[in-house]
């Protein structure tokens, strides 16, 4: 049912994939490409609340709690997605209790670590916080190959996986290129040391 119901659609970086409270159209699955699941404020600042990439789903959480998107997703890099219509999955929830355990299992996953972030925002250090969010940015970028890589990411949204200000991130970033933790051109990290980056990510732990 699935698979005869779904459509795929191709996105160029930096376009939106669905709106902050527009209206659900279904459950996006990434075929391919990294996306940024973000939430702005009143005051118009955005907070990153998850990156994801090959495998993830997307827009499950808003799906199950109501009509509109609570948060807006945007391609971080070409992305190929597969969005499932949402009558058709709601009605394999209906019939499906293996399939509903299964997404019930995933948003409890998904608080989890959004409690996680939360606690980490509270009791971090800024510079704990942006090794931290390298660190993020490295797992969900790093191909299968052992080959060197670098992380194409904006100072804005380094700063919005943070919860900082971007001056600050770029600061940060700054401080770990000068002891040899990171080399960036341009727009693009690359992490030399992952070691010392995790060693301080974790000092409040």
């Amino acid at each position: 049912m699935i698979s005869e119901g779904k459509v795929h659609q191709s996105y160029q970086k930096g376009q939106l994939i669905f709106e902050q409270g527009s209206r659900i159209s279904g459950l996006h699955c990434i075929h391919e490409g990294k996306v940024k699941v973000s939430k702005v404020s009143a005051n118009g600042k955005e907070q990153i609340i998850r990156l994801a990439k090959e495998g993830d789903v997307l827009g499950y959480r808003s799906l199950m709690m109501g009509n509109v998107y609570t948060t807006a997703a945007v391609a971080l890099t070409d992305c190929v997605i597969c969005q499932v219509p949402r009558l058709d999955l709601m009605s394999i929830i209906g019939q499906n209790p293996q399939f509903t355990d299964s997404l019930t299992r995933l948003l409890a996953k998904t608080l989890g670590e959004a409690e996680e972030r939360i606690l980490h925002t509270a009791y971090k250090s800024v510079r704990e916080r942006v090794a931290e969010a390298l660190l993020l940015l490295h797992d969900v970028f790093q191909p299968n190959t052992n080959t060197v890589f670098s992380i194409p990411v904006s100072r804005d949204d380094l700063a919005a996986l943070a919860s900082t200000a971007k001056e600050t991130a770029s600061r940060l970033l700054s401080e770990f290129r000068d002891e040899g933790l990171v080399a960036t051109q341009g727009s693009r990290i690359r992490i030399l040391n992952l070691d010392k980056l995790t060693q301080i990510s974790t000092l409040s732990d």
